[in-house]
């Protein structure tokens, strides 16, 4: 994970935390019914989310309650902007900033002193049920102030409308009442520290509740797809819920997705982009073990990725290559079905997100097909970071730098 971070591919955008900010992120921790952490020095994304705590505490998800309830941790107006590491939905991000978008001033005056703590509450205490995501359709953010700030506010202001009353100007219990609230909490006057809940549609979304779902219903039909597989078998039992069920890997999911316009397939115009490329390249690493070359010369010189493909099998020369295979077939025989020639998962991966879709619901879908076939590391990278994170560090030295040097790249080109 050295190379990554040295490249701010893990870890970036976050911000460093020590000192009374730490102390802060504890007292926040407190009100979350979580132990606080024994770390002096710590980093904590959009969130409030820290990688450090996570080891320490061994679970990526120690902010929330249960998988029903979201929370977040705002010690910082520098966390306005910066990446969400472990979301447990696929709008996180989203909500943040539209957080930081509503009260981005007031967070900069309450994060002087204080701190906030979010809920991000749709209303469902528990989820019992993979079929109760389908009431996800609003979220409320509520905001609560470390040490309730907020209430001493109203407390201070009582003692100051006391004091104005009648003579109590000159009653020294009034006088020492406002000077003990001014000396612990300052002044708080004219501070706006009271924030109202932030209400935000939701459409379709991915959530890592009951082992990871996909929700999509939007479209024709209400669609679920499951990425645990006894999660789904539970799920097909129940009759009530007129929606698909499908579990990722399914075969038939792919032609509903085409049915319900999330996909498209064109195939000819997925073999002249970069993303096809990198895919052919996974797979030949994927099949290859001893290279004379340094794996990114492989990658990068036609000539001599040319060369070591065709030292491998026969038969991995054509799970490799089929796609351009069956298309020079097909201008001899019009008859040909690409499964005769094209691998399976080759044909799952090249479909892409229907051009219809807006850009929140192209984005999950990418993250679908990231989900069902993990062989492009640049899409897995920006749509799926933990499982790809989990695939590096398997992956060949070689490989992994080519990988880097490929994200940084694309990243460069999307503006990112």
């Amino acid at each position: 994970m050295e190379k990554l971070r040295a490249a701010g591919l893990f870890g970036g955008g976050m911000v460093m935390l020590s000192g009374s900010l730490a102390k802060r992120y504890n007292e926040c921790l407190a009100m979350l019914g979580v132990t606080p952490t024994k770390l002096k020095t710590f980093s904590v994304d959009g969130m409030g989310w820290s990688p450090e705590l996570a080891v320490e505490k061994k679970d990526n998800y120690y902010l929330n309650t249960g998988e029903a309830n979201v929370n977040a941790i705002i010690i910082s107006p520098q966390q306005n902007g910066q990446a969400v590491h472990m979301p447990s939905h696929s709008f996180d991000r989203d909500v943040m900033n539209a957080v930081f978008a509503a009260y981005g001033r007031e967070i900069r005056d309450i994060t002087k002193d204080s701190a906030l703590v979010l809920n991000l509450d749709q209303n469902i205490d528990a989820f019992f049920e993979p079929f109760d995501l389908l009431r996800y359709n609003e979220i409320e953010v509520t905001f609560s102030l470390l040490n309730e700030l907020d209430k001493k506010q109203m407390e201070q202001q009582a003692f100051i409308n006391l004091f104005k009353r009648k003579n109590n100007f000159i009653d020294r219990d009034v006088h020492l009442q406002i000077l003990n609230s001014a000396k612990e909490y300052g002044d708080l006057r004219g501070r706006k520290l009271s924030l109202d809940p932030i209400k935000l549609k939701v459409g379709s979304f991915y959530t890592r509740a009951f082992g990871g779902v996909f929700v999509m219903k939007e479209f024709l039909k209400k669609i679920l797809v499951f990425e645990d597989k006894k999660v789904f078998k539970s799920a097909i039992n129940d009759t009530a819920h007129d929606i698909l069920l499908f579990h990722k890997d399914h075969d038939e999911l792919i032609d509903a997705l085409i049915k319900n316009l999330l996909l498209k397939k064109d195939f000819k115009s997925a073999l002249r982009t970069p993303r096809y490329d990198r895919i052919k390249k996974h797979v030949f690493i994927e099949n290859t073990k001893k290279l004379e070359h340094p794996i990114n010369e492989i990658l990068d010189s036609h000539f001599l990725f040319k060369k070591y493909l065709n030292k491998l099998p026969i038969e991995v020369q054509k799970r490799i290559s089929g796609v351009e295979l069956y298309y020079q077939r097909l201008i001899v025989d019009k008859n040909l079905k690409i499964e005769e020639y094209v691998d399976e998962d080759f044909v799952k991966i090249l479909h892409e997100p229907h051009s219809s879709l807006k850009q929140e619901e192209s984005a999950l879908v990418w993250k679908l097909i990231s989900k069902i076939i993990p062989k492009d590391p640049v899409h897995l990278y920006w749509y799926d970071k933990e499982q790809f994170y989990n695939l590096y560090a398997d992956w060949q030295t070689g490989y992994q730098d080519w990988v880097i040097a490929e994200i940084l790249e694309n990243n460069k080109k999307q503006g990112l």
